[in-house]
């Protein structure tokens, strides 16, 4: 009896210590992000800004107009006029600058606070996180609350998928009834979408369907191996992601051209938006062509836990790859060529095209990778106005909650970013804001170098494991 209490004891003394342990981890972990904090009060809910001497590119048009007035009041555009004259209120004087819709990436991992200020200093005002976790529930809330600063953040639930697609990082559902429950539970929770994944069956996919559009929440489809391509061009389908997946599954990996116009016909009449994530895939043959590509900067940006365990894995199995079929560099590079012909066809059937980065894996670095994703629409074809469409107002398509972002009009959300040169002449000016606003609250080109500074080689690889181990617990 002795050894038993013994055991006990011993038992439950390690438990406390390591659930103290891990209480002193996260609240030093909260500490070291704690420059995201936002001051209080006021919240940014109750500021008022007059932007003086201004040009606006406001998104709806291809067009600047010239020094303008913009008041900002209760994180909204209020007026646009010529000249404003207001007492009480903070002003700012542009300088002839050009303001900008805050940048929206509509494909992000995100796997810590850290990131939130790396996408605001790259001027992405809005992002929209696909592989949802409780984590991102609380920073969903802590956003909106106003208690800390960020790009304004939608999340998918966790990733649908069938019995036979197995993976830690998904949620394998087993019949119909189950997809419902689960679309119910994703929306009870506070999850924006849901997102189906690449083993989805068709019968589990049409009850996904089915209770989205009873529970009124919109789905995001990783295109299944399970179910015809073209089969995704439905109402409740916000976009469709992953141009690697228009040759490897609607061409059945084949570049085709000519099968590619059907797809992008039917596409646009479908109404259904496309999320190319251009730069998840090119990432590929830069780890392919670069055996040095993990001391490059930007991936130093990187949560250091999936540095550890999905980039450094990636670098290596395409190395390794690389080593044992030489060809495979050349046949990654064509895919890619072929993907940028692939936005070519869709942007000229009239597709709804949103910007999109995947990033968060492998070498995709948070906020820089969007800059990387615009270029090589522009190597698709675009024109600058169009590439940045892609990433302002097209997104305001897709989604209720994203229609009031993505241009510079009267009741829009004050979600910009004023930029020295004029973006549809030099897009690489969206480098270095000079400021970010969101949801009216400032943040000036200082504070954005701090957000990038304390993000480089951060130390956050035991949160990051414990968020991890706790997203197994509620999901699995």
């Amino acid at each position: 009896m002795k050894i038993i209490k013994k055991t006990l004891y011993v038992i439950l003394s390690m438990a406390v210590l390591l659930l103290l342990f891990i209480m002193v981890v996260m609240v030093m972990n909260h500490r070291q992000t704690a420059y995201l904090d936002m001051e209080t009060p006021p919240r940014f809910e109750q500021q008022r800004v007059l932007i003086r001497n201004v040009n606006l590119v406001p998104m709806t048009r291809d067009t600047v107009l010239p020094n303008k007035t913009v008041l900002i009041e209760k994180g909204r555009i209020s007026k646009i006029e010529d000249t404003l004259f207001m007492e009480g209120v903070a002003e700012i004087d542009a300088e002839n600058k050009f303001l900008v819709p805050g940048l929206i990436d509509m494909h992000v991992h995100v796997w810590d606070r850290y990131e939130l200020g790396l996408y605001l200093a790259n001027g992405v005002t809005a992002v929209r996180n696909l592989w949802g976790m409780p984590l991102h529930l609380r920073i969903k809330n802590e956003l909106a609350d106003g208690e800390i600063i960020g790009p304004m953040f939608f999340t998918s639930g966790p990733k649908l998928t069938g019995m036979q697609d197995q993976g830690e990082d998904k949620v394998q559902v087993s019949d119909p009834y189950e997809a419902k429950s689960l679309v119910k539970e994703y929306k009870d929770r506070g999850y924006n979408f849901i997102k189906t994944y690449a083993g989805m069956p068709d019968d589990i996919f049409e009850a996904v369907r089915e209770q989205a559009m009873l529970s009124e929440i919109d789905m995001v489809v990783h295109p299944s191996f399970e179910r015809d391509y073209q089969k995704n061009f439905i109402e409740q389908v916000a976009t469709l992601e992953h141009a690697e997946d228009i040759v490897q599954q609607a061409l059945d990996y084949q570049l085709d051209s000519i099968k590619l116009e059907a797809v992008a016909r039917e596409m646009a009449i479908s109404k259904v938006s496309f999320s190319p994530t251009l730069t998840g895939f090119y990432k590929i043959y830069e780890m392919l062509a670069d055996e040095a590509i993990l001391e490059t900067e930007a991936v130093h940006y990187i949560n250091p836990f999936f540095k550890s365990v999905d980039s450094e894995a990636q670098v290596s199995r395409w190395q390794n790859e690389k080593n044992n079929n030489a060809d495979v560099v050349d046949r990654i590079r064509k895919q890619h060529e072929f993907h940028l012909y692939c936005i070519k066809k869709l942007h000229e059937a009239g597709v709804n095209i949103v910007c999109s980065t995947d990033a968060g894996i492998g070498i995709t670095a948070p906020g820089y990778s969007i800059h990387q994703e615009l270029d090589l629409y522009k190597k698709a074809g675009m024109n600058n106005f169009e590439v940045l469409k892609t990433a302002t107002i097209n997104p305001s398509l897709t989604h209720d909650e994203f229609a009031d972002m993505g241009s510079i009009e009267i009741d829009k959300r004050a979600n910009f970013i004023l930029c020295d040169k004029n973006p549809l002449e030099d897009l690489s000016t969206l480098k270095e804001p000079v400021l970010v606003m969101v949801r009216g609250n400032m943040i000036k080109a200082d504070q954005l170098k701090i957000f990038e500074s304390k993000a480089r080689d951060r130390n956050n690889m035991i949160p990051t494991a414990l968020y991890m181990l706790e997203n197994l617990w509620v999901e699995k």
